[in-house]
């Protein structure tokens, strides 16, 4: 492994030196090599001295990569639509010269007068040629000869074509040359602007969402504590946005957001987590990415103010949760039941009888079962909100299966299921053992685990326990500053009172 420490001849002084790639170097002022003293004679701090230094050299070399990468986009999309352009007038003058006059149909307008024409080909050429631009004056002074020629001897439609092909390769050969000297590209560029003008499919569009501030996104995402899962599905989000950019060839901008939007074959409120994604990534972008902060300066962040369709309230209904029915929960207990699936059985009356969350039921452990003022309850130690941290009391009905589940624990935990999926949601296997049967006895989207929190929270109501209580068992804000900042919630005796009023037959 290169150390990249050298010693300059007759000095005992110890420098760090590394060779600059020959893409970045215009970024160095065209220096093939960096050098700078550690200061130091001994090679051990100077072995530890090189690391920032050549840390700073990298990102320095990245840095540049990623500007020219998005500079070189830039240039690229221009003569793409160049090339766009060219092809357009190259199909319209073919269709104009060789497709049948259609007398039905009103004459196309009359084009300028040939030798008005001629005459501004010789006076571009003479402006180039002033410009010191030979090579461009002697092809416009070419084609003017020609053109006069052909009138002379008399216009075809094939020396017509064959004119307006010459017309059209001058005019890419212009743009790219053009480009070349704003851009500071060089010869390869130079011969790629001029291939892409002259066949546009070859231009392959880069998103400025690259894989580069993807990865910077990431790491800052981590640093602040947001959840892996939400990460990895607001990245998911991100990439599909920039592979469109990628596929239609289109900047990032309102537009170009809404007409993605409207390619989702997704419901509205999906759509809505795209934007949050995107909107949270360019909020990052403008804040820590210099460059693109540059390169987007003055736009609107294009994620907001989108329009989504705004379903009617028959739409909503039909596609919301549905809370189960005692009878319903009884009859998929009694299939679980059938089907020898003790721990399906328990996920269903642990969570008949709490109202919990699948996850929060899925991490429950033997010490989870403790004492809060003399009742036996449930102590939920996380959860997705502060509210959620509370005891819920072991419902009478179901202390012969705590300490069944407490006695039989093999790892700890309450309910027995497979290693967590990557994000480690324990209750991953229970949902998809839960899910696959439901759907088997006719539920739909409509119903999921989820659906018995909402059974329990609507039996507990209907029975006449208070809402600030049926919060305090499920977990939730009321909103109401009274209950959440300043009361202390339910007593343990209260909330097991309250759960009495929850009477299933569960045999």
């Amino acid at each position: 492994m290169a150390t990249h420490l050298v010693q300059k001849p007759g000095e005992s002084t110890w420098y760090v030196r590394m060779a600059v790639p020959a893409d970045v170097r215009h970024a160095f002022g065209g220096r093939s090599k960096l050098i700078k003293t550690t200061g130091t004679s001994n090679r051990a701090e100077a072995m530890d001295r090189r690391l920032p230094i050549l840390a700073q050299w990298k990102a320095d070399i990245a840095a540049a990569r990623e500007q020219k990468l998005n500079a070189g986009d830039q240039w690229k999309i221009a003569q793409h639509q160049v090339g766009l352009t060219i092809q357009s007038q190259r199909a319209e003058a073919a269709n104009l010269l060789f497709t049948p006059i259609d007398l039905n149909s009103p004459p196309p307008e009359p084009p300028k007068r040939s030798p008005a024409l001629i005459k501004e080909f010789r006076q571009y050429a003479d402006d180039f040629r002033a410009d010191g631009q030979n090579e461009f004056a002697d092809r416009l002074s070419n084609h003017a000869d020609k053109f006069a020629a052909a009138i002379e001897k008399g216009m075809t439609s094939t020396v017509a074509m064959e004119l307006q092909n010459d017309l059209l390769a001058i005019w890419a050969d212009g743009e790219a040359f053009i480009k070349a000297y704003e851009y500071h590209l060089s010869d390869e560029e130079h011969k790629e602007a001029k291939a892409i003008a002259n066949n546009p499919k070859m231009y392959k569009p880069v998103s400025p969402i690259t894989d580069g501030r993807l990865d910077k996104f990431r790491t800052q995402r981590v640093k602040d504590s947001i959840a892996n899962k939400t990460i990895d599905q607001q990245e998911s989000k991100l990439k599909k946005l920039s592979n469109y950019l990628r596929d239609q060839g289109k900047p990032l901008s309102n537009e170009t957001v809404a007409d993605w939007l409207e390619s989702l074959n997704v419901a509205s409120k999906t759509k809505s987590q795209y934007l949050l994604a995107g909107s949270t990534f360019w909020q990052w972008a403008m804040r820590h990415d210099a460059h693109w902060k540059e390169l987007h300066q003055g736009q609107d962040n294009p994620f907001k103010d989108q329009a989504l369709p705004k379903l009617s309230g028959k739409a909503k209904v039909a596609a919301a949760r549905k809370a189960f029915t005692k009878e319903q929960i009884e009859s998929l207990y009694k299939v679980a039941k059938t089907q020898n699936n003790q721990t399906l059985c328990d996920l269903i009356e642990l969570g008949s009888h709490t109202g919990c969350r699948i996850e929060e039921l899925a991490q429950l452990r033997k010490e989870s079962v403790v004492k809060a003022e003399g009742v036996l309850s449930f102590k939920i130690e996380d959860s997705k909100t502060a509210a959620g941290i509370r005891e819920i009391p072991v419902h009478p009905s179901i202390q012969t299966t705590v300490e069944r589940l407490i006695k039989d624990s093999a790892d700890g935990f309450l309910l027995p299921a497979t290693s967590g999926n990557k994000y480690g949601i324990r209750s991953d296997s229970l949902s998809k053992a839960f899910g696959r049967i439901k759907t088997a006895e006719g539920f739909g989207k409509q119903h999921v685990f989820h659906s018995v929190r909402s059974m329990v929270i609507t039996l507990l109501l209907r029975a006449g326990v208070v809402g600030p209580t049926v919060a305090n068992i499920v977990g939730h804000e009321t909103g109401i500053v009274t209950f959440d900042v300043y009361d202390e919630g339910a007593s343990p005796r209260q909330k097991l009172e309250a759960l009495k009023e929850l009477v299933f037959n569960f045999n």
